[in-house]
């Protein structure tokens, strides 16, 4: 089942094992702290866009008995994703497709999904930006073969009055974020912003949006601190990764 350069890990706070690549793609703490951050019922049905490995998908499914799809642009990892979700035997709730998000209205209907998460590419495609060499994390962190616009349009579409949908970002286009959201009626509600440590500036940013909600009425939640001075996780994330304080 693993490739010459694939391992499994696991979170020690669940039972899910996912399959990861240090030469294609590794999960890293922003696909946990979404996946924890987004509120799903328990039947909700549920799109993962740039999904990744599949990595928020099956972090998720613990999380609801509805149906989550996982959309991915990049073949290698659309696979990793499938066996990962073979490998934990989720087939029956979780389907992964390969191909560009601007087709994602030939397998899913619009207005027809409760929930959109997304942990899109973070980085405008300026000409004077330095890429990551690695082609896989190029396109998974640069508006490459997408763009916020193309997501958020996308994530519009699927979403039915009053879905909500969850994203993690960059602090430094938090205000573009948000006023590109509202163009496609996706209004802001909860923000919280994440430091790596207590003397350190935000390095990410949790939203939700809902469609169609009404402006104003944002919350502000207390910000995550990752680590203390001595590099060690503090209690929610490390409760996050190992089920305990």
């Amino acid at each position: 089942m693993l490739k010459a350069d694939e391992r499994i890990d696991q979170l020690y706070s669940q039972t899910i094992q996912i399959i990861q690549s240090p030469s294609v793609f590794s999960f890293s703490l922003d696909a946990v702290l979404l996946a924890d951050f987004a509120v799903i019922k328990a039947h909700s049905k549920t799109v993962d866009l740039c999904a990744g490995n599949g990595a928020v998908s099956l972090f998720l499914s613990g999380k609801t008995t509805g149906p989550i799809a996982a959309i991915e642009l990049q073949p290698r990892l659309a696979d990793m994703a499938q066996r990962s979700v073979a490998l934990n035997q989720l087939t029956a709730q979780i389907s992964v497709y390969q191909m560009d998000l601007k087709d994602t209205f030939t397998k899913i209907a619009k207005d027809s999904v409760d929930v959109v998460t997304c942990n899109p590419p973070y980085f405008p495609p300026l000409a004077t930006s330095k890429k990551n060499p690695n082609p896989y994390l190029a396109i998974a962190r640069h508006e490459i073969a997408t763009s916020l616009e193309e997501i958020l349009k996308i994530t519009s579409g699927l979403l039915k009055m009053n879905g909500k949908a969850f994203f993690v970002y960059r602090p430094d286009r938090f205000n573009e974020f948000v006023t590109k959201a509202a163009a496609w009626r996706l209004e802001t509600k909860r923000v919280r912003f994440i430091h790596p440590k207590a003397d350190c500036e935000a390095n990410m940013v949790l939203i939700e949006l809902i469609k169609d909600g009404r402006p104003g009425g944002q919350r502000f939640l207390p910000p995550i601190t990752v680590y203390d001075q001595n590099n060690h996780y503090l209690p929610e994330v490390r409760r996050l990764l190992y089920g305990s304080d």
